[in-house]
């Protein structure tokens, strides 16, 4: 009798473990990410079309007059908007954290290779491109309006206005791993509002009581408006300005990152 002879066994598929290039960051996640944004008319109407109106309702009345250094006010509120502007859509990435927290989606990523540095970078540069266009629609509603000031003073506040809001890009992802989904924006709004008032974009600092001037020197938003402002200022580059600005984006980075990393270990 002819026994037959068993099937040689397969060996076993290794299983790549090496971790993923830059910690899991995607090109393609943050494109999905950021046409995510772009898809939602809410975000875009508070972040792209309310500083604009602004412009038009608070910068308009103030044609012809001018700074001390012969140029022109309305430059100088197109700028601070600007800086609002960015603000607003920077933080605003704080609500998709939020939301991806309450859904649970923050807790699956730990079953994955995706790092918390690559998952913070993903969102700040979601953030980041939208903060980008909000810059842009500002300043092109203002030259439509009739700012006129030279080609460097445009090139110069604006990146400064665009580096400048990564600090709220790391405050709204700080703020949305503090607070629930069905609240986050509900703090988000007058928190900025009232940053913007006392860290000097709505109001001249010169206008605020002395004791205000100096509490808005340790406000994150005093930083970025006077850097966005100088070139057109002529005042110079401030390095306490710089300090601020790199101060708080550290803190507001690192916090965040720390309140993902303890937020995934609930698996």
């Amino acid at each position: 009798m002819t026994v037959a002879a068993s099937p040689t066994t397969a060996p076993a598929a290794r299983v790549d473990r090496r971790p993923p290039a830059l910690g899991g960051f995607s090109t393609a996640v943050l494109a999905i990410e950021i046409r995510r944004v772009l898809r939602n008319r809410r975000t875009l109407m508070f972040t792209l079309v309310m500083p604009a109106v602004f412009f038009l309702l608070f910068g308009l009345p103030q044609r012809g007059q001018e700074l001390p250094n012969g140029r022109p006010v309305t430059a100088w509120i197109m700028i601070s908007l600007a800086v609002y502007a960015a603000m607003v859509a920077t933080t605003s990435a704080g609500a998709a954290v939020a939301t991806e927290r309450a859904l649970g989606w923050s807790r699956q990523l730990r079953l994955t290779p995706l790092r918390p540095a690559a998952y913070v970078a993903t969102k700040v540069a979601t953030a980041m491109v939208l903060g980008l266009l909000g810059v842009l629609v500002e300043f092109a509603v203002g030259a439509a309006a009739g700012v006129r000031v030279p080609a460097d003073v445009w090139l110069l506040s604006g990146l400064a206005a665009w580096i400048g809001s990564l600090v709220f890009a790391a405050f709204g992802l700080f703020v949305g791993y503090l607070a629930p989904a069905e609240n986050v924006m509900q703090f988000m709004g007058p928190i900025l509002a009232i940053l913007a008032m006392f860290g000097g974009l709505f109001v001249p600092l010169e206008l605020l009581p002395h004791v205000f001037q100096q509490i808005a020197k340790f406000t994150p938003v005093y930083g970025v408006g006077v850097l966005a402002r100088a070139p057109l200022t002529g005042d110079g580059v401030s390095w306490a300005a710089v300090a601020n600005l790199v101060g708080w984006t550290a803190l507001f980075g690192l916090g965040a990152a720390r309140l993902f990393r303890r937020d995934t270990t609930r698996v």
